[in-house]
C-alpha cells in the first residue's frame, strides 16, 4: 500500500498556436508534461488558425497562450496583439520567435515572456512555468 498522497491538482490548459504541427510539437516535446516541479502538469490545446485560437479564449478556460510568431497566414504576435486587446482575463502570453530583432515585436504585442527559435527546451520550460505560476497567483482570492 502506498503511503504517497495522489495529485488532484487539476491540470494547466496551455493553447499552442502555430499552423506548423511540427512546431507544435517541438513546443510539446521542449515543455513535457510539467515543465517546473512546483506548478501543475500541462494539458495541451493545440490550435492552426486564428479564428479557432480566439473561439477557444473566449471559452475562458485556457491558463496560458504559447504563439508562434512565424505562423502563417496570421502571425503569433498579430494573435497576441488581438488576445491582449479583445479578451477578458487574457492568459499570460509566450512568444516563440525566429529572430532575437523580433524582440521590439513582441513588446509590442504585449506578451509576457519571450522565447528565440531554436528552442532551448530548458529556456522554453522555464518561461512557461513562470508564466503559468503568474496565472495561478492571479486566481487566487483577494484577501
Amino acid at each position: 500500500m502506498s503511503t504517497a498522497p495522489e495529485s488532484t491538482e487539476s491540470p494547466m490548459k496551455v493553447l499552442v498556436y502555430s499552423d506548423d504541427a511540427n512546431t507544435r510539437a517541438q513546443i510539446r516535446m521542449a515543455v513535457g508534461r510539467r515543465p517546473a516541479a512546483d506548478v501543475p502538469r500541462v494539458e495541451f490545446v493545440e490550435i492552426a488558425t486564428q479564428p479557432a485560437v480566439v473561439a477557444r479564449l473566449d471559452e475562458g478556460d485556457i491558463d496560458v497562450l504559447v504563439v508562434d510568431a512565424e505562423a502563417q497566414p496570421a502571425g503569433g504576435l498579430g494573435v497576441c496583439r488581438q488576445a491582449k486587446d479583445e479578451v477578458y482575463d487574457c492568459p499570460p502570453v509566450l512568444a516563440i520567435i525566429a529572430r532575437r530583432d523580433d524582440g521590439w515585436l513582441a513588446t509590442w504585442s504585449r506578451a509576457d515572456a519571450v522565447v528565440s527559435l531554436p528552442l532551448d527546451p530548458m529556456a522554453l520550460a522555464t518561461a512557461l512555468a513562470g508564466l503559468m505560476r503568474r496565472r495561478a497567483e492571479s486566481r487566487l482570492p483577494a484577501l
